[in-house]
């Protein structure tokens, strides 16, 4: 059976050119083509295809509010955007609409053929011209949020948390460390602060849930 692929884009002369490598492609078939975003959430529903390769710059409605209403009324759809905006403003848009593909219009065919299969196996495409550009951006602000035991604790406090999870005592741990005692509670204490966690069961829990150690420890 062969992947059904809905075109959008307000530019015949680009459906046309995507409609004419598409039929080259044995295992896809264009099955709607549409110059807005309205009509595209209107085929979208009609037709069911697998696939909506979307204009982000449209008439009547643009790319990123039409994928959201089609990723909420098509079950299963899959939204690539095909656009000229290597903008982290639009890539960012795309994917918080429900897109899972985003690719640039100088881009090759054989590119837009990877992104529908990677789509299609529930994977995400993110054309490489522009992965740098949402990475720049994308990095710093999962930092800022970071809440992971390895933002959140020091070296040495994830060295104490790691081995309370792994069932040791105060006194083991202190002498592991060449520590005191004092110190070693001091640092847990602390610990359970930083985390708002205190009993030594969710302590244990977060530990492994953040790889700091496992169940078969």
């Amino acid at each position: 059976m062969s992947i059904k692929i809905l075109l959008a884009d307000d530019h015949k002369i680009i459906r046309d050119g995507l409609r004419s490598l598409i039929e080259k492609c044995p295992e896809m078939e264009v099955v709607g083509e549409a110059d807005n975003g309205r009509m595209t959430i209107q085929l979208a529903r009609e037709l069911e295809p697998d696939v909506v390769i979307m204009d982000i710059s449209m008439p009547d409605l643009n790319g990123i509010d039409a994928t959201h209403q089609i990723i909420a009324d098509v079950p299963g759809i899959k939204v690539i955007a095909l656009s000229m905006h290597s903008d982290k403003r639009f890539v960012v848009g795309m994917f918080k609409a429900g897109a899972a593909g985003y690719l640039l219009k100088d881009c090759a065919f054989d590119e837009l053929e990877q992104a529908v299969k990677t789509v299609l196996a529930d994977h995400t495409y993110l054309s490489p011209k522009i992965a740098t550009v949402v990475i720049k951006d994308y990095v710093p602000q999962v930092l800022t949020e970071d809440t992971s035991a390895f933002s959140v604790l020091s070296a040495r406090e994830r060295e104490v948390l790691q081995l309370l999870a792994e069932g040791k005592t105060t006194k083991d741990i202190a002498s592991d460390l060449f520590l005191s005692v004092k110190t070693i509670e001091t640092y847990r204490q602390r610990i359970m602060d930083r985390l708002d966690i205190h009993n030594l069961a969710d302590l244990i829990k977060f530990a492994i849930r953040e790889g700091l150690t496992s169940l078969e420890s």
